[in-house]
């Protein structure tokens, strides 16, 4: 059986939340938190801490969308928008600011179970894509200091790039540090002795 899971849900026709919640129920999973506008949506998602947020309105506007894009970089989750109407412009909006499932033609709640199972789904790959990259940015930096460590080595102790190399790899092993934190106190202090120059 799937876990069931903690929901945030903004909508703000009180029937029809009503009708969403119970059919959240039925599958086993738990309306934490209910808001009628998506004002304190990023607040309300750090207090509550939901699996899976779930908008219900006829479009989203501005305000919604800001609410969205906030909360897409403060608490990243899951994000349903089932929107009334169809508009490819609020759409893709609303899935640059951070929704991972856009539905047209409102909420039906037969359909909510395997629409939030694809937004987590689509959440989660794109969270793992994220954390990829911020990877590779971090070790590409790296690289580029250890490349600028190597070339002020090469200047200052008039030495060739493989014995730059050894050199900081031998000062990391010393230090018990990682080659890329190594390289940016060379830096720091051979860029200091040029600038007393």
């Amino acid at each position: 059986m799937p876990q069931p899971l903690k929901v945030l849900l903004v909508d703000d026709e009180i029937v029809r939340a009503a009708m969403v919640e119970e059919a959240l129920a039925n599958e086993g999973h738990e309306v934490i938190c209910r808001l009628q506008a998506p004002t304190s949506l990023n607040e309300m998602v750090a207090r509550h801490q939901p699996d899976v947020v779930i908008i219900d309105m006829e479009s989203p506007d501005r305000d919604t969308l800001d609410s969205m894009s906030l909360l897409n970089r403060e608490n990243p989750r899951p994000v349903v928008f089932f929107a009334d109407q169809h508009d490819p412009e609020t759409m893709q909006a609303a899935l640059k600011s951070g929704v991972s499932a856009y539905v047209v033609d409102g909420l039906v709640p037969g359909r909510v179970k395997a629409v939030m199972e694809v937004a987590i789904a689509r959440f989660e790959s794109f969270q793992s894509m994220r954390r990829e990259l911020d990877q590779a940015r971090t070790q590409l930096a790296e690289r580029k200091r250890i490349e600028r460590a190597k070339g002020l080595l090469m200047k200052h102790q008039d030495c060739d790039e493989p014995q730059a190399y050894r050199m900081l790899r031998k000062l990391a092993m010393d230090r018990g540090q990682r080659i890329g934190d190594v390289a940016s106190n060379v830096i720091d202090i051979l860029e200091q002795l040029e600038k007393g120059r």
